[in-house]
């Protein structure tokens, strides 16, 4: 298969079972994402099975990306469902445009005539929410439903029915099939535990902070501008930050954010001084901020960061911390 490009998505769409590892780690490239061995295969499965990929993982590690991504190289439409408490099957399939169906009515009315049921009930009138939107695609999307987590259980098992046949019945208008299955991404941040029915129905993938190295090859892509010393040192100092006991780890936006930051202030090296000074470009709470000021105060603590990044020293990457089952 020739080398991916993302004029070649639309017709590549077509038969997206058709894609290999190899064409899916150039496409992710191309496209700016730097995509490890096992995001490539359980990517590769969730296609060739036409089953949805579950991904979790902490916030900001590349979960939501990966969807964008698939939209982007395949040259489709993303459409996201984007998850929370309260969320119910109205808000994510169908609703009727009632303002409009009482305009209708009025007129109607004014004219002498008596609405009938299935006038008002018509597509005319159907408002698409994002599951409908993918299940009626012309061409097949790619539907995001991101952060499954936050959603009640009711609604995780509303959607657990959806995903298992793409079928949906609305009763003024029958029952809607799917034109082809949507290539479906479900990401959780793992704050509360989700059904076992849910995640047979998908391929599975847990996503890590990136070690040293992944880290410094997506600064390198993401912020070409910034010199390899600069990218080394980022990558290495987010990685001993990440060793920290924080309440939130600074997540890769965060790590490209502090980057262009120091770019910003003309720095081509990274000192204690200066991760004191710019402590909020990569974390955002502020109890995290003093606890980073104050190991930076004791002195060489980026030093030792860099250090441990020395050719011969296992590079470690950061941890990912689950949080405690209810």
């Amino acid at each position: 298969m020739a080398a991916p490009a993302r004029a070649r998505g639309a017709s590549f769409l077509e038969d997206a079972k058709n894609a290999t590892t190899e064409w899916l780690r150039k496409a992710f490239e191309l496209d700016g994402y730097v995509a490890g061995q096992e995001i490539l295969i359980a990517v590769y499965l969730a296609l060739r099975l036409e089953k949805p990929i579950l991904i979790e993982g902490a916030p900001g590690v590349g979960k939501t990306e990966i969807a964008k991504v698939l939209a982007r190289i395949f040259g489709t439409d993303l459409i996201r469902l984007q998850c929370y408490e309260g969320l119910d099957e109205s808000k994510a399939l169908y609703e009727w445009d009632y303002q409009k169906q009482l305009l209708h009515i009025q007129l109607l009315r004014e004219a002498g005539c008596i609405p009938e049921e299935s006038e008002l009930f018509s597509e005319d009138y159907l408002l698409e929410r994002p599951l409908l939107k993918a299940i009626r695609a012309e061409r097949r999307p790619v539907l995001l439903i991101d952060e499954v987590d936050k959603c009640d259980p009711e609604f995780e098992a509303f959607l657990f029915e959806v995903l298992s046949d793409f079928t949906v019945s609305v009763p003024e208008l029958g029952t809607i099939r799917a034109r082809q299955i949507p290539i479906v991404v479900l990401t959780s941040n793992n704050e509360r535990e989700l059904s076992d029915g849910l995640r047979r129905r998908c391929v599975y993938l847990f996503i890590e902070y990136p070690s040293v190295e992944k880290e410094l090859r997506i600064v390198r892509s993401r912020v070409p501008e910034a010199s390899d010393k600069l990218a080394r040192d980022v990558a290495c100092v987010v990685a001993r930050v990440r060793t920290m006991d924080l309440r939130k780890q600074p997540s890769i936006a965060e790590t490209l954010d502090w980057t262009r930051a120091l770019l910003a202030l003309g720095v081509e090296k990274v000192n204690d001084q200066l991760l004191a000074e710019t402590a909020t470009m990569l974390l955002k709470n502020r109890d995290d901020v003093l606890a980073l000021r104050e190991a930076a105060a004791g002195g060489r603590w980026v030093t030792e960061a860099l250090e441990a990044c020395e050719p011969g020293r296992p590079h470690q990457a950061g941890k990912t911390r689950r949080p405690p089952r209810p």
